[in-house]
């Protein structure tokens, strides 16, 4: 066995292994799927990718090469089955100081506007999908978005106003918008993997669009990192959210959208309770985007209908 192992990793080392994925469908009707590295009367040896697995030749029923970009095991940009993973996910980024950060993902946070108000989003992947609130465009279907580009010596906004709503929930208030445009790629902002890390006291900060004025940076702590609001989860933060911060992204120091920016509490005497909307949640939406998507046909899916004329 030592011996066969040792002319596996000199094969794959010197690259003559096959390149192709396969599918291998066994006797008993169980699929498996990697790369075959070699082929014995016996035995079929399959990387999995985390490990080396036997096969006995004799289980097996079918084998089928498959194309590896066509099938996204190999592409991190696609997950599992062909279907598009629309976002990227930090890893190994270090922790910078807030001005850094902004100077790197401030292109990635987008003004978002429609006839009746206006809102924040941000880009998760380069081809122009956005992320913002479903409060921020339900009802609307006139939608654009600015994106502030960094010039030499000065910032240029681009306006978009040829935006498509792909996926909408105002269960939870989420929003997909997809800028139908060949101007990308776009520069995007990676989200936070599985349970963020995110603890109490942790600082994090927020780009946005308060009352229109964009590009607003500000700072703050997560206080809560598991608020249930009306049997919804969010995570609570001191970083100022206001009107026109909604749907835009609250970052970590490492530079990962730990939060989708809500709402805040607003009331005499209350100050610092702003709430966003887990990046948990978030992906879970993306991910099952079928799920929600929007369908212009059906006059619940977000459109505006002008009232009938009154008969007297």
């Amino acid at each position: 066995m030592q011996q066969i192992v040792g002319i596996l990793l000199i094969w794959l080392v010197s690259g003559v292994a096959v390149q192709a994925i396969h599918s291998i469908e066994l006797q008993n009707g169980s699929m498996l799927r990697g790369e075959i590295v070699l082929e014995r009367p016996d035995l079929i040896y399959v990387d999995l990718g985390f490990d080396l697995l036997a096969v006995p030749s004799a289980a097996v029923l079918e084998v089928e090469a498959l194309d590896p970009v066509a099938d996204g095991s190999r592409n991190p940009a696609v997950r599992g089955g062909g279907d598009q993973r629309l976002y990227d996910l930090a890893s190994g980024q270090g922790v910078q100081s807030i001005r850094d950060w902004v100077d790197e993902l401030g292109e990635a946070v987008a003004l978002i506007q429609t006839p009746t108000g206006l809102g924040s989003g941000f880009v998760i992947h380069r081809d122009g999908y956005v992320i913002t609130n479903d409060h921020v465009i339900a009802g609307e279907n006139r939608i654009s978005i600015t994106i502030f580009k960094e010039g030499a010596n000065e910032l240029s906004k681009v306006t978009y106003d040829n935006v498509r709503i792909i996926a909408t929930s105002s269960e939870l208030d989420l929003a997909l918008l997809k800028i139908e445009t060949e101007a990308g790629p776009f520069t995007t902002a990676p989200l936070a993997a599985a349970g963020g890390g995110l603890r109490e006291g942790q600082s994090v900060f927020a780009i946005g669009s308060p009352l229109g004025l964009d590009r607003t940076v500000s700072e703050g702590i997560i206080s809560v990192a598991n608020r249930v609001i009306n049997g919804r989860l969010y995570l609570q933060t001191t970083t100022q959210i206001n009107p026109g911060n909604s749907g835009g992204p609250l970052f970590n120091l490492k530079g990962e959208v730990v939060g989708v920016n809500n709402m805040k509490i607003a009331a005499v005497g209350a100050e610092g309770l702003g709430f966003s909307i887990s990046s948990d949640t978030l992906r879970s939406f993306i991910d099952n985007r079928d799920a929600y998507a929007f369908d212009p046909r059906n006059p619940n899916a977000g459109f505006r209908y002008m009232s009938p004329p009154k008969t007297k």
